[in-house]
């Protein structure tokens, strides 16, 4: 059995959702989650906050960010293990984040260590 990362990317044009939608998406993550957690195939994962990020870029440059002005950004990861990517995927199908226009889930098989 393999572990996948499944990335959480938004593409909201830096909208903030109200506390009662925000409310709304994380109990339905949580239910997403808790569903693949029942399958014993939930791995681990965390949401990815915008306060105190900063970006470093070659010859060391260090920016604040990542930028409300980007179009797409990450904002979070969990890590499943599945039989194939495709379960992986169908895991991937379920996430609350595609209910955002222009959002998407990546699914990433995690390397293993020979």
């Amino acid at each position: 059995m393999e572990q996948y990362a499944l990335i959480m990317r938004h593409e909201d044009g830096g909208k903030v959702a109200s506390p009662e939608q925000m409310e709304s998406w994380m109990k339905q993550t949580m239910d997403w989650i808790g569903g693949i957690a029942a399958q014993n195939k939930f791995v681990g994962g965390t949401g990815l906050p915008f306060d105190d990020a900063r970006v470093v870029h070659a010859g060391n440059m260090v920016t604040n960010g990542p930028f409300g002005d980007i179009k797409e950004t990450i904002g979070g990861f969990i890590t499943v293990k599945a039989e194939s990517v495709e379960e992986a995927v169908e895991f991937a199908k379920g996430c609350p984040v595609l209910q955002g226009e222009g959002n998407t889930v990546e699914v990433r098989r995690i390397a293993r260590d020979h």
